[in-house]
């Protein structure tokens, strides 16, 4: 009497979720199969919201394990309902199958009989098979991206985990088939959370780990009652249906103000830090990574002589007095590091007083901060939009002027093919094909950031809108600045200030953001 082995597999968890899911069909129909043809089914397999399109057998479970049962020839036969439950991959499902026959396993399906390899014939079937199944998953994949497409483009919930900030709720929407489906809506409580999220991010420099933390202690908790963790904050921070936008794909939907938590503009500024903080330690940046720490300038601090990022640290000395007390005085410091480690050629201080430095930028801040209180709006604005329109207008120009070069230079490379292939030309084929193909890549690039320019000249509107936020932001800074913690004056400052530069002698240097700079006398010059 043959030993069988069976496996049944669903591939999403909504076929998991019904109230009568599709493995209890599956198991009636190879059971009953099993014992019309006298075999005893010794071991079943069950594979749950396993998609065999999605996942390589290499990276499922209940086929590893039936390959080692094979290997101990613990059964003779692997029983399935239909064969595309081992999967739907053409560049692998068959040559699974065919495995299992040459370690003398049968491979039967309740449909569709037992698949053997007896000639090429059967191997070329067996091929067809999966590459049908193959063909099948694709054309479902496709159908339900353009499904969510579609709904993402009318505005429409599409299902999936709930974003912290909303709820799914039965509002009358009927879906194709006339059942009900959910719409979100703001959760008015935890929309405070998420606008918390941000706010702390933007303004405090809150990481997502110490946002993880603090919010663990006010006792939030995601939808499935667990503790929120820093990956699930990274998500918030990225997700744009706080702006309300349905993302799917390539497809965005109009804005939904009823979705709406984080404004556009908060929820750029935002993007800015988590982008910066992402990068790699070489490439500069303005925002700081962390908050926590004593010194101000944590993260844009940079050695005058070699370009370096400088590292801030403190130190205490204590002292012993003659009545025989002990005292300790802490202090603060920036150390290039490279100069230090002598890992570069830098000829600057290795060591310079962070107290000192701080109080020279806080000077400086100062006065400039206080500079766009003396600046009326409508003049603030009227400055700082014609100087974008000179910028945005000469960069427009200058891309204009590169496409036509790359035009030019695209011609020229027509003529070599024409050379070479007449003889006339010593460059080898694959050069000029390497050549052209750069310069076609180079003029894509031109021509969408031409659009993109054209894009920002013709809305006005928005631009005008930028900028009145960002003189708001100024003059918001400017009135919380004295009073503001140490923390909110390190998100200021690496906000309005991209880098600032430290050489000998304490000679320092600061660039301050574009943004920014503009709502003020660009000459304004301050004694450092």
């Amino acid at each position: 009497m043959k030993i069988a082995y069976n496996l049944y597999r669903v591939s999403t968890k909504q076929q998991v979720d019904k109230a009568k899911d599709d493995i209890p069909m599956q198991k009636i129909a190879c059971q009953e199969f099993a014992q019309q043809h006298g075999w005893v089914i010794k071991k079943e397999f069950y594979e749950k919201g396993v998609s065999g399109f999605k996942v390589s057998a290499n990276d499922r479970d209940a086929i590893q394990d039936l390959k080692r049962a094979a290997l101990n020839h613990e059964f003779d036969v692997l029983l399935v309902y239909m064969f595309d439950r081992l999967g739907r991959r053409d560049d692998e499902t068959p040559f699974v199958v065919e495995w299992f026959a040459q370690q003398g396993i049968e491979v039967w399906s309740t449909q569709e009989g037992q698949q053997t390899f007896e000639n090429h014939t059967d191997k070329l079937l067996n091929y067809i098979r999966y590459w049908q199944a193959n063909g099948e998953s694709v054309k479902t994949s496709m159908r339900l991206k353009t499904r969510m497409a579609q709904l993402t483009a009318d505005g429409l919930y599409h299902g999936g985990a709930v974003p912290l900030g909303y709820r799914a709720v039965y509002k009358g929407r009927l879906n194709k088939k006339g059942q009900p489906v959910r719409d979100l809506e703001i959760d008015p409580q935890e929309a405070e959370y998420v606008r918390l999220i941000f706010n702390k991010t933007l303004n405090e420099g809150y990481g997502s780990y110490r946002m993880a933390e603090y919010l663990n202690k006010l006792g939030v908790r995601t939808h499935n009652g667990k503790p929120i963790q820093s990956p699930a904050i990274n998500r918030i921070l990225k997700n744009k249906l706080y702006c309300g936008y349905y993302i799917a794909g390539d497809t965005t939907s109009p804005r939904l103000e009823h979705l709406v938590i984080i404004d556009d503009n908060t929820f750029a500024g935002v993007q800015n830090i988590v982008e910066q903080r992402a990068k790699k330690q070489e490439i500069k940046t303005n925002i700081a990574m962390t908050t926590i720490g004593k010194t101000l300038l944590s993260g844009n601090i940079y050695c005058a002589h070699c370009g370096c990022h400088m590292a801030s640290t403190g130190g205490a000395q204590k002292y012993l007095h003659k009545d025989g007390r002990i005292s300790k005085t802490v202090y603060l410091k920036y150390t290039c590091y490279h100069r230090a480690r002598k890992l570069n050629d830098c000829d600057g201080q290795s060591v310079y007083s962070a107290d000192r430095i701080d109080a020279a930028v806080l000077d400086v801040v100062k006065q400039y901060l206080s500079s766009i209180k003396q600046t009326p709006r409508d003049k603030a604005l009227k400055m700082r939009y014609e100087a974008e329109l000179r910028e945005k207008n000469k960069i427009q120009s200058e891309l204009i002027s590169k496409r036509a070069t790359l035009k030019k230079r695209l011609s020229g490379l027509a003529v070599e093919v024409g050379k070479y292939i007449t003889g006339e030309n010593r460059f080898s084929v694959d050069i000029l094909n390497t050549s052209i193909e750069q310069a076609k890549e180079e003029l894509a690039d031109v021509e969408e950031r031409i659009d993109e320019c054209k894009k920002t000249l013709s809305d006005q509107k928005d631009m005008l809108g930028k900028l009145d936020y960002y003189y708001d932001q100024f003059l918001s800074w400017a009135a919380e600045f004295e009073n503001a913690s140490l923390e909110q004056r390190k998100m200021i400052i690496c906000q309005l200030i991209n880098e600032v530069r430290v050489g000998r002698g304490y000679k320092i240097d600061i660039d301050f953001n574009a943004s920014y700079r503009q709502f003020v006398d660009s000459n304004m010059a301050f004694a450092l």
